[in-house]
């Protein structure tokens, strides 16, 4: 998986995260994707470095401003898509996890078209 991919799953895990409690620490991110500590503690400080998210003195994981915006346009993709294939005949479950595959590589262009034909369903 290409770094780029892996720092927008990891933004938007963050982002449905917080949608579901107050706090959400690394240990969080690790029981909702099922990674080692050792890999979501490097791409949490790699997220830190970049300025997409910090961190406080007890473990708590905030969205910054831009991490914010990039995981909200993660997620848009993710709906979008799985709402375009459900559309097209693909149950849920199916919709879902080809989402998260399709919108890492997605261009911009087809997006807008995909999203455009949703929101004229």
């Amino acid at each position: 998986m290409k770094s780029h991919e892996s720092e927008e799953m990891y933004l938007e895990t963050i982002l449905l995260l917080k949608q579901r409690m107050a706090n959400v620490r690394s240990i969080d991110v690790c029981e909702e994707l099922g990674y080692a500590k050792s890999s979501v503690s490097r791409a949490v400080g790699l997220l830190q470095k970049k300025g997409y998210i910090s961190i406080d003195g007890a473990g708590d994981i905030t969205l910054t401003a831009s991490g914010q915006k990039k995981a909200a346009g993660v997620y848009e993709r993710h709906r979008v898509i799985t709402k375009a294939l459900m559309a097209v005949g693909a149950d849920k479950d199916l919709a879902e996890s080809n989402a998260c595959r399709i919108e890492h590589v997605i261009s911009e262009e087809m997006f807008e078209i995909l999203k455009k034909y949703i929101e004229n369903l």
